[in-house]
């Protein structure tokens, strides 16, 4: 099988899932096998791209012209590849965690729920692999209309009334200010594909990339940039694994992964540069990244105070791709991957905790941690990634931001860094404490505590993302490796060169 036909086929698993889960709705078994079949599969046919991707390829699919100069394509590079990785390696984890949660709270209408996210994962798999900002639009959209049905799950007023603020805003920005940026771009550039190098330089002024990049960076809701953010903490009346889906395996990253893929392939990295377009973005994503840290320190719901850690953590990517330096740039891809392992753990033991315990509140979790060691640790470690100390692999980010704001020359954001990891501290580290070091209230502090964790098909996965935290740290090689390949061929072909890529990807690893 050709390359471009595996970009098809990691489309066509999930969408397939989709179909076939409904004729399974009266035999659960079979419901769930078939999920964790489509997604065992798609990861394999994602890491079968993978292959030809590091190999050199660019595998790409057949494109369908829709309306004249305007097609559906598919085109694989290494910032979509990454995403793509990241979000089949999760559904398989998410999917095994979702059968023990969805089974263990007795949830209704699990079968709709399954087919939600087989839709919710295909319409990832078409953004990761957009060839053009048509084809990512379409699917962007996709994406936003499976999720409504998952946040609003529960289908009382709370949820409901959850669901109407994320189509508003979510729908809303696209309409009002991603699809007219699109449109002004192709009527700027001719062209609405992704080009490394990008398609605008000397097609527009400074003045207009800062107004245009704006129209990106807000009309892209999904990055949660306040005051575009509330959608997010207010989807958290949805299950946990919801949450897990909107925060680590495809909502949110699909929206700071659109970010910086527009960044990367419509204006250019040494466009913004050169015209200075994107340091308002700099400061947006600064403020955003402290202050959403400062609201999660005064939430005592944990899936709450979790939502605005992720508000100030999809701003790191945000930021790299604003400073628009090769080191910022990685530290942007980088932040895609580590984030998603750190906060799907948190996000895990969360609902293990629900699960177990049916805790929400952080104030009534003193001793949790005596009653389910595995699953606090597993949060440990989740939080150490987030705020990015090492062995864990959300240190990398940190790193390489800071090597992109010297870069660059915005020094500040080394001192923003640095204060949004005290936050990180402050709002994540008292929960393990008050888990292990407080004693129990009431009724629990009677007696001696029993370990009481939640289902296997919870605790496994929580514990293999945890494991994943630490691995990435140790093997973020070829993750690095991938970026300054996006970034090389960005300038090779700004260059106008075709074989000097070797050279520059050893200057830059230097």
């Amino acid at each position: 099988m050709t390359s471009g036909a595996l970009v098809l086929l990691a489309l066509a698993i999930p969408f397939a899932a989709a179909l076939l889960i409904p004729l399974a709705h009266r035999r659960p078994n079979l419901r769930e096998a078939i999920t964790l079949v489509a997604a065992g599969a798609l990861f394999a046919t994602v890491c079968l791209i993978l292959g030809a991707v590091l190999a050199g390829e660019r595998p790409a699919a057949g494109t369908l012209e829709v309306v004249p100069n305007l097609e559906i394509g598919f085109l694989v590079e290494p910032l979509g590849m990454i995403f793509a990785c990241v979000a089949s390696t999760l559904w398989i984890l998410n999917s095994i965690y979702s059968i023990g949660y969805m089974r263990g709270n007795n949830e209704p209408r699990q079968t709709s729920f399954y087919v939600c996210f087989a839709v919710a994962l295909a319409a990832t798999m078409g953004i990761a692999f957009a060839a053009n900002l048509f084809t990512l639009f379409l699917f962007y959209e996709i994406l936003t209309l499976s999720t409504y049905p998952l946040v609003t799950h529960k289908g009382t007023e709370a949820a409901m009334r959850a669901g109407r603020i994320y189509l508003l805003l979510l729908i809303g920005t696209s309409m009002t200010l991603l699809l007219p940026a699109i449109i002004w771009t192709g009527a700027l550039a001719g062209t609405l594909d992704f080009v490394p190098g990008g398609i605008l330089a000397g097609k527009a002024s400074p003045a207009l990339t800062g107004v245009l990049l704006g129209l990106f960076a807000f009309g892209i809701g999904k990055a949660a940039l306040m005051p575009i953010h509330y959608w997010l903490p207010a989807a958290m009346v949805a299950p946990t694994p919801v949450s897990a889906l909107l925060h680590a395996v495809a909502v949110v990253k699909a929206g700071v992964f659109s970010v910086t893929k527009v960044v990367v392939y419509v204006f250019g990295i040494d466009f913004l540069a050169e015209t200075g377009a994107s340091q308002w973005l700099v400061f947006v994503a600064s403020f955003t990244l402290v202050v959403a840290s400062v609201v999660a320190l005064s939430k005592d719901n944990l899936k709450a105070r979790l939502a605005y850690s992720t508000v100030s953590q999809l701003s790191y990517v945000v930021l790299g791709a604003a400073m628009v330096a090769p080191a910022s740039i990685v530290a942007a891809g980088m932040q895609i991957a580590m984030h998603a392992v750190g906060k799907i753990t948190l996000f895990f033991c969360a609902g293990a905790i629900y699960t177990a315990a049916h805790k929400t509140e952080i104030s009534d979790m003193a001793g949790i941690g005596r009653a389910m060691p595995v699953t606090m640790i597993a949060f440990l470690i989740g939080a150490v990634s987030i705020i990015g100390l090492p062995p864990l692999g959300g240190a990398w980010t940190k790193w390489y931001l800071s090597l992109g704001a010297v870069e660059s020359g915005d020094l500040f954001v080394i001192g923003v860094l640095f204060v949004s990891s005290l936050l990180n501290i402050a709002y994540l580290l008292p929960i393990v404490a008050r888990g292990f070091f407080m004693p129990p209230r009431g009724s629990e502090a009677d007696g001696e505590t029993r370990i009481k964790e939640a289902p296997l098909a919870c605790l496994i996965p929580l514990c293999i993302t945890a494991f994943l935290c630490i691995f990435l740290f140790f093997q973020a090689g070829p993750i690095q490796a991938l970026l300054e390949e996006m970034i090389v061929d960005s300038q090779a072909a700004l260059a106008g060169e075709t074989d000097g890529g070797a050279a520059e990807l050893q200057e830059l690893q230097q």
